[in-house]
């Protein structure tokens, strides 16, 4: 079982984007409403047409293909922490537009309201950030009381909610962890490799402007419920910095490797940012691997597979140790270690 080397696969969602993600594929542009690609993913659209999961190049979906030879996916000690799921969701988002003030549950609220496996921590990389609207609002910088942020859902006070929120600039080479619950909107211009938890749960805090129903705003439970899900406290200097990192300059892990999320995120997922010098050693894992710039070689025990910048591919355990070469940069997303299951 070698690379699988992945087609696009793009849900319909309520907001604009989609060329960017076309442009850096190096496919024709289509329509602007495709503002994701699912990469990899056993993850289905929440309250969709069954929209989301990844269909192989040989017509399997990837969960039925997984189902069939979990160990040879995802490794044997994987399926004895987590089962027949990958545990981790990658995605290509390009906002065409600002995305809505939301948050996302995490696990406690999905299990105990929603009985959902998974809540959605997630990370932004950066690929491009483009025009002067092309920032990230994250986090409260002040406390916030349950009837404050109640009343801005209400009535829609959008430039309150947003100034509410500390505003980023971030530049390619960025990677910004997000927690779950925490508040936050993705500005127009922004192209970015997500990992995150495999979940499509979220309250839309900002729903109107974009057509949304209340119900849908809240996956069904009502403003009432659902606000709980939000954190409110601030997010203070220190702690927004502590979830960021630039390639130049994060750990390096191991030679051509540096870490692309913070410890804390680890329990949920892992990312790093690969540049061969002359090649990166990869050790077997399931992995989602994206091409950044460049074209290189990924060498497997099953086989090898050239790779050039747009392209994204699926890596198996049954691979076995790799080695990326080439005058190539990627981001490498994974699950989170066995050892983290049921964090």
């Amino acid at each position: 079982m070698s690379a699988i080397l992945l087609p696009p696969n793009q849900p319909a969602r309520f907001y604009r984007g989609g060329p960017a993600i076309a442009r850096f594929r190096g496919v024709p542009v289509g329509d602007d409403h495709f503002p994701e690609d699912w990469v990899g993913s056993t993850t289905a659209v929440l309250g969709g047409d069954g929209s989301g999961p990844t269909v192989l190049p040989d017509g399997r979906r990837l969960g039925d293909a997984i189902a069939a030879a979990p160990g040879a996916f995802l490794g044997v000690e994987h399926v004895r922490a987590f089962g027949a799921d990958p545990a981790v969701l990658v995605k290509l988002l390009d906002a065409g537009e600002r995305l809505p003030v939301h948050a996302h549950p995490d696990r406690a609220f999905a299990r105990r309201v929603l009985g959902a496996p998974y809540g959605k921590a997630e990370a932004w990389l950066i690929l491009a950030a483009e025009g002067d609207g092309a920032t990230l609002r994250l986090g409260f910088r002040e406390d916030v009381d349950a009837a404050t942020l109640a009343g801005w859902v209400a009535r829609q006070d959008i430039p309150a909610m947003l100034g509410a929120l500390h505003e980023l600039r971030v530049a390619p080479g960025d990677s910004i962890y997000v927690p779950p619950g925490t508040p936050h909107a993705i500005g127009e211009g922004v192209l970015m490799v997500e990992v995150q938890e495999p979940s499509d749960l979220g309250v839309m805090l900002e729903w109107s402007r974009f057509g949304l129903e209340p119900d849908a705003a809240t996956m069904g439970l009502g403003f009432d419920a659902a606000l709980g899900c939000v954190r409110r406290t601030a997010v203070g200097p220190d702690e927004l910095a502590s979830w960021r990192r630039r390639s130049a300059v994060a750990p390096e892990t191991r030679p051509g490797a540096r870490a692309a999320v913070p410890p804390e995120a680890e329990r949920f997922f892992r990312a790093e940012w690969l540049r061969p010098d002359p090649a990166v050693a990869l050790e077997p894992s399931f992995a989602i691997l994206v091409a950044v710039e460049g074209a290189g070689r990924l060498e497997t025990e099953a086989g090898g597979l050239d790779v050039a910048a747009g392209e994204t591919v699926l890596v198996a355990h049954a691979a076995g140790a790799a080695e990326l070469s080439g005058d190539v940069a990627a981001i490498r997303c994974l699950p989170p270690l066995p050892e983290e299951a049921g964090a």
